[in-house]
């Protein structure tokens, strides 16, 4: 009978291994235990335009690589093995030289990552840009559509997450980001489900440039705010173009929260404009009293007005949840 127990342990251990390896059409190993050492070859293998989902399962490692997905690779998935151990790292920032040149980078061309292909997911991945702070230093740049990151680090300081296109959707569940200035910017529509932002520095968290006939930009959303012990000051947005959107709902918020909450990017015209939105906001940093005047909402909104189906629901009715 023991026996028989046992057996039908292995077969259904074995069954779960086949049915895991299944679901990698690739793998990616620093060892050469897998089909290719190098992420990006691995992404440059997957044919165009592809719309069946391809699956990328990248083993623990350190994988120096600037990447991109480029236009033409669709529902490509990368799973890491383990997001504190499977790191996809680089280090350039915006004072560098491109290579070859005298012309500096810039802040677009410093990203670690650069997702332009639609449908894009990654899961378990960490995402760093370990450059020294020297300017801008983009770790995770986003323009492809309907694209989700879940359980993901997301490291770097000024400008970690540029939030690329205007047309692009994404959604971040369950995801470590950390920088310095200006931590999570750009024109996307984003979602940050129960995401935990760390500050570094004296600044502010997000910097929107959300068009002005888009209804939503970044939100967050039971998301925890921490900071650095030495740091006393940090401002939850401000506009980087004028109409920009920043909404935090139901979010936990440290004692280095500025009162204020939000700036006006030395522009008192922002202030007509921007759309800067707290809702139900807890801890030592959501005080809401000595909130700016003019960043309130511009209707009667609840919480369930933010839901991810109303963000980011679009013309196709997608959901990133299901």
């Amino acid at each position: 009978m023991v026996k028989k127990s046992i057996l039908c342990l292995l077969i259904a251990f074995s069954g779960t291994l086949l049915f895991a390896k299944r679901n990698y059409d690739i793998v990616v190993s620093k060892d050469g235990s897998g089909n290719f050492t190098s992420i990006q070859e691995a992404i440059s293998s997957v044919g165009a335009m592809m719309t069946e989902r391809k699956t990328i399962f990248i083993k623990n490692g350190i994988y120096n690589e600037k990447i991109i997905v480029p236009t033409h690779c669709l529902n490509i998935s990368l799973i890491g093995e383990n997001k504190d151990s499977t790191i996809i790292s680089w280090a350039d920032h915006a004072n560098m030289p491109i290579p070859g040149t005298e012309t500096k980078m810039g802040t677009f061309n410093t990203y670690t990552l650069l997702v332009q292909g639609h449908g894009f997911r990654a899961e378990n991945i960490c995402i760093e840009n370990n450059a020294p702070q020297l300017g801008q230093a983009v770790a995770l740049h986003v323009e492809g559509d309907k694209t989700v990151f879940v359980n993901c680090k997301i490291l770097g300081n000024q400008d970690t997450v540029y939030a690329g296109s205007e047309t692009s959707r994404q959604y971040y569940n369950n995801c470590y980001i950390e920088g310095t200035i200006d931590i999570i910017f750009g024109s996307a529509t984003a979602y940050f489900d129960k995401c935990h932002i760390h500050c570094k520095k004296d600044s502010y968290i997000t910097a929107p440039s959300t068009p002005e006939y888009k209804a939503f930009g970044f939100i967050f959303n039971n998301c925890i705010m921490t900071a650095d012990s030495t740091i006393t000051k940090v401002y939850l947005g401000r506009p980087w173009r004028p109409y920009g959107n920043s909404v935090f709902v139901t979010c936990s918020l440290g004692d280095f929260i500025a009162k204020e909450g939000w700036d006006n990017w030395h522009n008192p015209e922002n202030e007509k404009t921007a759309r800067f939105i707290e809702l139900g906001s807890t801890g030592p940093g959501a005080n809401n009293y000595d909130r700016v005047a003019w960043a309130k909402p511009i209707c009667d909104c609840k919480a369930s007005y933010f839901s991810v189906k109303k963000v980011l629901s679009g013309y196709d009715k997608w959901n990133p949840e299901n």
